[in-house]
């Protein structure tokens, strides 16, 4: 698809994926459940962008997910910056919606920071969770085994992801969904962290996926990771 409408389904997927998760943090404060809540926001709001756009674009709605169909032959580089773009955009108007609806102070609460333990373990846990969360993209947008369900991993990977990264580095695992509430509530601390982190998972993912998988699954021919592309139908051979 040689059109801007699939950037434009990027843009639009990060910004739910961003307001989404992002509004649920605001949401949730004080709630004893405030761990779980953020978790499945980030994770149903993943799946929301999916079914709303992934079928145009594939679906990425993280630079590090790009990064890794780039790496993996199926987006061009033309593609891969675009794609970063309309990421970045859709990043960033989300915590711009969200300062519209709440402030400044409360986008700044949303902000990605490591935890007590410190930015270096906000790195490492940021770097290893990306490199899962992009691995199960890598193989679930292809495998002829799963099926539908694939549409449902990717999501609750997430889900798993902020479940055990929150308490660490607030769980970013895609550059995008950090720049937005950094920008937007001027909050930069360890930002590094978020912006080098996914990219290296992104990297260390291709690499395991093609180790591993590569030499039982051919590569895709499709130029994007087709999530939800239905598999092709068989005419019936005619008698004769």
């Amino acid at each position: 698809m040689d059109t801007w409408q699939k950037y434009a389904a990027e843009l639009l997927g990060t910004f739910v994926l961003v307001f989404g998760g992002t509004t649920a943090i605001i949401a949730a404060t004080g709630s004893g459940l405030q761990l779980v809540v953020i978790a499945f926001a980030f994770g149903l709001a993943l799946l929301a962008g999916l079914y709303a756009f992934g079928e145009v674009s594939g679906g990425h709605y993280n630079p590090a997910v790009s990064l890794a169909m780039f790496l993996d032959g199926r987006l061009s580089s033309a593609d891969l910056v675009r794609y970063w773009g309309a990421q970045f955009v859709g990043g960033i108007l989300g915590s711009l919606v969200l300062l519209i609806a709440t402030s400044r102070l409360a986008v700044k609460a949303t902000a990605t920071v490591p935890g007590p333990q410190g930015a270096g373990t906000a790195f490492l846990i940021e770097l290893v969770f990306t490199a899962i969360f992009v691995l199960v993209i890598l193989q679930a947008s292809v495998s002829q085994q799963f099926g539908a369900t694939a549409l449902l991993a990717i999501p609750l990977t997430l889900v798993a992801v902020h479940l055990a990264a929150i308490p660490f580095s607030g769980s970013s695992v895609n550059p995008a969904r950090s720049l937005g509430p950094a920008l937007v509530g001027n909050r930069w601390t360890d930002f590094w962290i978020y912006l080098i982190a996914p990219p290296l998972g992104a990297i260390l993912a291709v690499g395991i996926h093609k180790y591993v998988r590569g030499a039982i699954v051919p590569p895709p021919e499709a130029p994007v990771a087709e999530v939800l592309q239905e598999p092709e139908r068989q005419e019936p051979e005619r008698p004769g």
